[in-house]
């Protein structure tokens, strides 16, 4: 069983950066793959960046390659998503997620998530 809790949320203007941490409890964590996803308002869930279980692969969704950054701590149980460059259609709120196996899922544990807003 692994519980996830999100942080690092907020409000932030267009070109801006945020970073989010996921910090996971469970003696397992180093075994897990991480995920982030984010859901808008009115859309589905989308699938962010993922890293595997060893933090040195990492795998992104299209719209936030090359602004987007994954890595973790397994010292430390945490996950961190670097944001830079931000636009307003990045305003989501942001999930973490782990799972035993596949990047782009399926996922088994979940975080509550944390709100990202970002203002033109």
């Amino acid at each position: 069983q692994v519980q996830l809790v999100e942080s690092g949320g907020g409000l932030v203007q267009a070109g801006g950066s945020l970073r989010l941490s996921c910090a996971a409890s469970g003696r397992t964590f180093s075994t897990y793959t991480m995920g982030w996803f984010r859901q808008a308002p009115g859309k589905e869930r989308e699938f962010v960046a993922a890293i595997d279980w060893r933090r040195t692969t990492s795998d992104y969704g299209d719209s936030v390659k090359g602004r987007f950054t994954i890595s973790g701590d397994n010292a430390k149980n945490t996950v961190y998503l670097r944001m830079d460059s931000l636009k307003p259609e990045d305003t989501a709120v942001y999930y973490c997620a782990a799972n035993a196996g596949n990047m782009r899922g399926p996922y088994d544990y979940w975080g509550q998530g944390t709100q990202v807003t970002v203002s033109p």
